[in-house]
């Protein structure tokens, strides 16, 4: 939902923008008017709600130009820190003796903040779409692309897990120093494949017998 609302907003944004003129932002309220405002939205007036929303659009402007954040465009600021406004405006308590604009300040930077952390903790992340060069004619060739599973791979290893469990459980039966042989000549006690002499010496045994 709040990733819906981000492109919204920032597609009306823009449109809002160009139709007020070359990409300017309304005039901030009066003391009065976003007193009157505030009263009014109080009542469930919408578009007095809308008034001051848009009529504090250049103060997120003016905070979202101080932030730069990777992957990120200065639009894309601009919008992110208009969810922070849309916060500010809907829980803003006029009888609390701040300031909207002091109030919505903090409200926009914490949302562009909050972007920024989130984009460091990315920051290390790859994608497997991201494009790693290009083939022959010329078409992207990504992570994708060239990491894979050989065919018959996964039916194979199943095979041979299933083979393995079997092996163990037949090896079992077996008397105590041939079993003690195979599970050191193949490694099937620490995984490491013990040589002959070893294993003839662990069992004092001659290694002809191993």
């Amino acid at each position: 939902m709040l990733s819906f609302l981000f492109w919204l907003f920032r597609d009306a944004l823009f449109f809002f923008g160009i139709v007020t003129g070359r990409g300017s932002f309304p005039r901030p309220l009066s003391r009065e008017e976003e007193k009157h405002a505030l009263k009014a939205m109080l009542t469930g007036d919408e578009e007095a709600r809308q008034k001051l929303i848009e009529h504090n659009l250049r103060l997120v402007s003016h905070i979202a130009r101080k932030y730069t954040v990777p992957g990120f465009t200065p639009e894309d600021l601009v919008s992110v820190g208009a969810l922070g406004l849309v916060k500010a405006v809907d829980t803003f308590k006029p009888d609390s003796g701040a300031l909207l604009s002091s109030y919505a300040a903090r409200c926009i930077e914490n949302e562009i903040l909050m972007l920024l952390r989130a984009s460091r903790k990315r920051r290390g992340d790859v994608s497997l779409s991201d494009p790693v060069g290009t083939d022959g004619e010329g078409n992207d060739i990504s992570f994708m692309d060239i990491l894979g599973t050989d065919a018959g791979y996964v039916e194979d290893e199943a095979v041979r897990r299933v083979t393995f469990k079997q092996a163990l459980q037949a090896v079992k039966l077996l008397p105590k120093k041939e079993r003690m042989v195979i599970e050191m000549r193949y490694g099937l006690l620490d995984g490491v494949m013990h040589p002959q002499h070893e294993a003839a010496a662990a069992l004092n045994i001659s290694r002809s017998y191993v």
